[in-house]
């Protein structure tokens, strides 16, 4: 982009965050504080880089990028890139997601309204039902699709063609992708959680953006409980503005942003309300386990899927839940951060099934 052009788009960012400020709208402030361009992405050094050089190669050539595939836990920045492909590109970003499309008429629908390098962007891909995914495979592959008209021994399939697009997929689950499809895309990047450093880069930036005074020891604070998270810390870092802001003089530091989050019951290691209720309904009531994923669930007051996919996660990757083929089990650093002595090994209670 040219330097006037830099200036216009920070202009109109800028404005978009204030009016969705005004409005008290929480998804448009998260959308407005996410980077533009790759230079502003903090993190996720290789793929930035190995993007980079996609798009950079694929404008040399006057044509559409090769089809990115994005993998990863959620809040990571997946649906970020997406919007930053088609900006560097500068072309329309068109957004549906998996679940959204449940046939194939639903898939050739939008393939249909694509433009000659457009970008579309497919949010938890994996969620694709089968017969648009295989459509899905023609349509990346040589940019046709066949519609069939009528059913039965009547039935006609005309082929229609497709201007050359960009599929951006977007998985947090890539291991549920068939191979077929899979292996369509050019490029696939995996992104990982954040360390602490680059966490507080993007909460100095955000709160830059928002207008909001931070000092050093309290950007360090919200980032050590943002579970690696860019989407988590913007969130906690618009809580602990709250507070400043309502309680304190504006100013958000170190004490600010502790009372905050215990305020909101995010301890020290970024675990919330939910995870420290698996935590101790584990060790409580079942002795550190083994107990089913589904007795867990009923026991903590929430839905299976909830504790599986928003929990335990994090649970297992910070050492503090175990899977095994008999069910979860909590670990002995489980048991320290609740200040509780670990059961001697083998006295656990017997295996729990659902």
């Amino acid at each position: 982009m040219h330097e006037d052009d830099l200036e216009l788009a920070e202009s109109q960012h800028l404005r978009s965050l204030t009016v969705a400020e005004a409005d008290g709208d929480e998804r448009a402030v998260e959308a407005a504080l996410r980077p533009r361009t790759l230079d502003e992405v903090v993190g996720q050094v290789r793929v930035r880089e190995q993007l980079g050089l996609v798009l950079e190669a694929a404008r040399g050539r006057g044509r559409a990028p090769d089809h990115v595939l994005l993998s990863g836990p959620p809040g990571l920045g997946k649906t970020t890139l997406a919007m930053i492909i088609a900006a560097e590109m500068a072309t329309p970003l068109r957004l549906t997601s998996g679940p959204a499309i449940t046939h194939a008429g639903d898939l050739a629908a939008i393939l249909s309204g694509l433009n000659e390098g457009d970008v579309l962007f497919v949010d938890e891909i994996h969620r694709m039902s089968r017969p648009a995914e295989e459509m899905l495979y023609l349509a990346m592959e040589d940019f046709r699709v066949d519609v069939v008209i009528g059913k039965g021994p009547g039935a006609t399939a005309i082929p229609l063609e497709l201007p050359p697009f960009t599929l951006v997929g977007a998985t947090t689950r890539a291991g549920l992708l068939p191979s077929p499809l899979r292996d369509r895309f050019g490029f696939t990047g995996h992104l990982d959680f954040y360390e602490p450093a680059e966490l507080d880069s993007i909460i100095k930036r955000s709160a830059q953006l928002l207008g909001v005074s931070i000092t050093d020891d309290g950007a360090a604070e919200i980032a050590s409980r943002s579970r690696g998270t860019p989407r988590i810390a913007n969130r906690l870092l618009r809580r602990v503005r709250d507070f400043a802001q309502v309680r304190a003089d504006g100013v958000v530091d170190h004490d600010v942003a502790i009372r905050t989050l215990e305020l909101y019951e995010v301890d020290e290691l970024g675990l919330d309300r939910l995870d420290r209720a698996v935590v101790e309904v584990l060790c409580h009531r079942f002795g550190g386990g083994p107990v089913g994923l589904s007795t867990l669930a009923v026991a903590v007051g929430e839905e299976r899927e909830t504790v599986e996919e928003v929990a335990e996660p994090f649970l297992v990757r910070i050492g503090f839940l175990s899977r095994t083929p008999r069910g979860r089990v909590a670990t002995p650093a489980a048991w320290r951060h609740l200040g509780l002595a670990a059961p001697p090994s083998g006295a656990a209670e017997p295996p729990l099934f659902d």
